[in-house]
Order: C-alpha cells, then structure tokens, then sequence
C-alpha cells in the first residue's frame, strides 16, 4: 500500500510539473533540491509512474555510494509497502536486489559506467537519474559525459536528470543543454528551520592533518564537544567525520555516555545502518558519520551536529606515481550542507570545531575529483568508450594534462591501451572487472601464478581497506578475513566470489577454477602469495632495505 500521507510531505512535489514539462521537452534537467526534501525517493517514483501519475517508465537511479544506493531503493520500496527488489530494485557491486518486476532500479556510478560500457544505448531504460551530482564524484562526471554522448548520438529521447542538493547549478545546465542552449532548471525549495552556530575550537593547537593521520588531540576534542552538546542541547546527534577510523577512536572516547553511539559509513552493516535510517525508538543516539550523511542520507531526528571540520579526499602525486586518500579540511560548501541536516525537521545547533576566524580561509567549494584524483580508472573507461584523449567528451572540467599522460603510462605497462592510447581486448576485459586497472592487472596475471581463488582474495583484500583491526600486514590481513565472521569479511567473500566469476574464463590462465591446485603446485604460502599480487598491483612500491627502517622503492621514492 502506497504511504501517500508520506508522500504528500515531500517538499520536492512543488518542483514534478516542472520536471516532468522539462523532461517532456528538451529531455534534460537539472533539479535543485535541498536533502530530506524527496530528490531522491519521491522524483523516481513519480517518473516511473509509480505512483498512480502519468505513464510507466523505467528509471535508473545512480548514487555516488553503495550505502546511499541501498538506502535509496529501501526508502523508496517502503513508500510504496513493498520490499527492496520488487518494483523498485538496487544493484551494488555484488550484490543485486531487482527483478522482472523492477521499474526503478538503483545502482551506484560505477556499476552505471560497466553498463554503459556493455550496452551504450541502455535498452529499457527511458531517463536516467544522476544523484548527488554537486559532489563531483569521477565516476558521476564520466557517467554523465557517456550519456551525453549516447543522447547526442544513439537515443536522443532518453532522458536525463542531474540531481543536485545545492542551487550551484550552471555548469551542469549548461553541460546539459548541449549546442541547444543550458538545460531548464528546476528547483524545489525544502523545509529548512533556523540553526545556530557554536564556534567551539581546541583551547590547545593541534596538529594539521596530515595525509590520513589526524591528531589525537582533536579527536579528543570532538568526542568533548559531543559531549557538552549532549548536555547543553536535546535530540540526536550526528557528528561528521573524516574517515571510519577516526570514528571508532571517537566511538570509543564516548564509552558511557547516555546515548546510543551508532556508527554510519559505507562498512557498516546493513543492519546497522537500516537502524540509524530507520529513526530511533525514543532513545537518544549519537550518530558518527562519514561525509556520506551530508547530503547522501538523511538520519531522522537530529537536532544538533558537530562538525570536526575535515573531509577525506584522493590525492595523487604523479611525478612519484603515488594515490592515496587524504585528510583535507571540508569546504564552506560541506560545512553548510552539514549545519543543515541539524535544521531539517525543527530548530537546531551546529557546533564547528574551529574558530569563527578560520572559516574565512576554508575553501568555497571541494575540488572535483578529475582534477586532484588518480585518472588511470578513467583514463580506461575514455579508451573503452573510443575517446581515448577524452576530448570528445562532454565534461565540467577537463581532466589534467599531466594525470592523463600518467594514466596513460600505467595502462600501457599493464597493456590495457596500445601505443594510440586505444584500448586492448586486454584492456576491455580488465574495464568489465569493476576494478581499479592496477588490481585488474593483479588478478588477471596473478592467477595463472597462484590460482584464481587466492588471486581473487588479495584483490579483493586490496580493493576495500580492512579494519584497522586487522593490522597493516596483508597476509596477516588475509589470514584474519578468512576467518572473520564481521560485516567487512561478508563483504570479503562476497567480492572475492564475484571476482573469480569474473575472472574465470579460459584465458585467465592454469588457475581457472578455484585456484587450489595451482595455488599448491607453485608451493607459495600466503606470505609469498601476498606479496606476488600487491606486487602486480604496484610494481613500484617494491621495495629494497637500507637499514634503520628505510626503504628505497623501485620507483626511486625513499620511505621510511
């Protein structure tokens, strides 16, 4: 039965007809919505026809997270008094709740970008929805280059929805309308209550975050000022912060507090996170969450947030060859975002672990990620799609010169592009993998050294950090997974299976199967077998010692 009392509250039905003229015309829109105002639940429902308005029409939802893709599909399914995977479905990387029923279907970006690949006309499908496109995501980018691309060229009636929870909507209007003029954008105001801000920065300096490593002493400093908001204030809590270990220290710093402490990011467990969503149940709870709960997810009943005001972004030195993610400060455009989850259902607070001084010198908005990340993932995907240089493609920045030329070496090395920089069948097959081209690399010559089996486990291992728990060993890491029963060695199995799947055909070598008898006859442990695969992955951080704790890597970078 279909919660139309819910339904009727979203403030995003002012912005349907609109939408719908919008996308009966040109065929593209954008649409401006606050979060918590029905962007991402009620708008597919209605162009489906879902819900009783206008014809049947199948939608295809893509988020930037595996967690938002979930909830998303959840929320949506329970709108109508149904269960994931009936009319409305979601795909994640392995994992797939749809069916023949499913009208609506939700899928991250990436899993987007492995159809798009497969099937650039998208059969079926009659608009696409890019959610969360304010956050600049890569895979996002690409994705709606590639759609671009089929609409100008294969189905100019497929419609085409940027989705965006700020009103900074020009350049995807403009990127959307094409030669025909900027797209029609379309907003939808949200129910927003006032809230106030608390400057409450350390009354001792701390370190500046450096790569992944935050200062104790700020974290600390969080956990405090939870605290004193759980005093001074009423309602849930919801604290952001930059990463999932910082927020089990903080987790741990707040043992005792009377307060349910739950703990929201893409490795929770579904479970867990089907309860912060869910609401709670007359208890106070304290909600540590990642930038996913900025604008992704919305946690019902929080009155008060506390921003540690960092952000984890990727970073990528290219003249070392190096990626890796990094602690940043978070932008004014995040710290707003933030603030208003305290303002969506009553009055609320935000507490800034930073002084009022500082907020000045913060940046205005987060860089896009073509711009700071690691282009060898997309560098692939330009090759596959025939654009190797991406000068074609429709994109709100181009990518650096220099990053692509870097991408470009790696996918040479690991021959996935020829020497025009057009892709291989190599090349294609290691794109259809769902992974980053080092770890493709990995596990397609892996397996004929080790078998398919123990190849995919370390890929696997390699493509999701484990738990800080777990140690920085990668065998001792693996050896721990295989016998973990926690929600990350679910995930483990889970993609490790699919892996192998997808990596099982003839040409992957004498380890076809599950690997067992070649992983025996080559006599490897799982030290050696470690060791083999992360040096596929990156043959340039092998590394010599030189005593007293330095290393000098193959790439001729020193590490200590």
């Amino acid at each position: 039965m279909i919660r139309r009392d819910v339904l009727a509250q979203l403030p995003v039905r002012t912005a349907l007809p609109a939408l719908r003229a919008a996308l009966d015309g040109p065929g593209a829109a954008v649409l401006c919505a606050p979060p918590g105002t029905g962007k991402t639940t009620l708008v597919p429902l209605e162009l489906a026809g879902l819900t009783g308005a206008g014809p049947v029409r199948r939608v295809l939802v893509a988020e930037p997270r595996r967690i938002a893709a979930r909830a998303a599909a959840r929320r949506m399914a329970w709108l109508l008094g149904e269960k994931a995977g009936e009319r409305v479905g979601f795909t994640v990387r392995g994992e797939r709740r749809a069916g023949a029923r499913t009208v609506v279907e939700v899928v991250t970006t990436g899993v987007l970008l492995q159809r798009l690949q497969r099937d650039p006309e998208l059969a079926g499908v009659d608009v696409v929805v890019l959610d969360e496109c304010h956050e600049r995501h890569l895979d996002a980018d690409t994705s709606a280059a590639f759609l671009l691309d089929v609409r100008e060229t294969l189905r100019p009636e497929l419609g085409l929805v940027a989705a965006s929870a700020t009103t900074d909507a020009e350049g995807w209007a403009r990127l959307l309308g094409g030669s025909a003029g900027a797209a029609p954008v379309v907003e939808a105001a949200g129910v927003s209550h006032p809230v106030d801000v608390v400057w409450a920065p350390p009354q001792r300096p701390v370190q500046p975050a450096h790569g992944m490593r935050v200062d104790p002493a700020l974290l600390g400093h969080v956990a405090a000022v939870v605290r004193r908001a759980l005093h001074e204030q009423t309602g849930d809590v919801l604290c952001f912060l930059p990463g999932v270990g910082e927020i089990g220290r903080v987790a741990g710093q707040l043992a005792g507090v009377d307060a349910e402490v739950l703990q929201v990011h893409g490795r929770a467990a579904a479970e867990v996170q089907d309860a912060v969503l869910a609401g709670g149940d007359g208890v106070r709870r304290v909600v540590l969450a990642t930038s996913v709960a900025e604008s992704s997810l919305t946690v019902p009943g929080v009155r008060v947030v506390v921003d540690s005001g960092l952000a984890r972004v990727p970073r990528t030195d290219h003249a070392r060859g190096l990626s890796a993610l990094a602690t940043v400060r978070a932008s004014r455009a995040a710290a707003r975002q933030r603030a208003g989850r305290a303002g969506r259902e009553a009055p609320g607070v935000v507490y800034r672990c930073w002084a009022q001084g500082e907020d000045g010198r913060l940046p205005a908005f987060p860089d896009p990620e073509i711009k700071v990340a690691d282009l060898t993932a997309f560098a692939l995907q330009a090759a596959c799609w025939g654009d190797p240089a991406a000068r074609g493609l429709a994109l709100l920045d181009a990518p650096p010169a220099g990053a692509l030329a870097a991408a470009r070496e790696v996918l040479t090395a690991v021959g996935a592009v020829d020497a025009e920089g057009r892709a291989t069948g190599r090349g294609v097959r290691m794109a259809r993998l769902g992974l980053h081209p080092r770890l493709a690399r990995a596990l397609l010559d892996g397996a004929p050294e080790v078998g398919l089996r123990r190849a995919a486990e370390v890929v696997a291992l390699l493509s999701e950090e484990p738990p800080r728990a777990y140690g920085d060993d990668l065998a001792a890491a693996w050896r721990t997974v295989r016998r973990g029963g926690d929600a990350y060695a679910a995930r483990w199995r889970q993609e490790a299976r699919r892996l192998a799947s997808a990596a099982g055909e003839p040409r992957a070598g004498a380890g076809g199967g599950d690997g067992a008898a070649v992983g025996a006859a080559g006599g490897r442990g799982d030290d050696a077998v470690a060791g083999l695969i992360a040096a596929l992955a990156f043959p340039e951080r092998v590394a010599r010692a030189r005593g007293g704790g330095s290393f000098l890597l193959a790439s001729g970078t020193g590490a200590e």
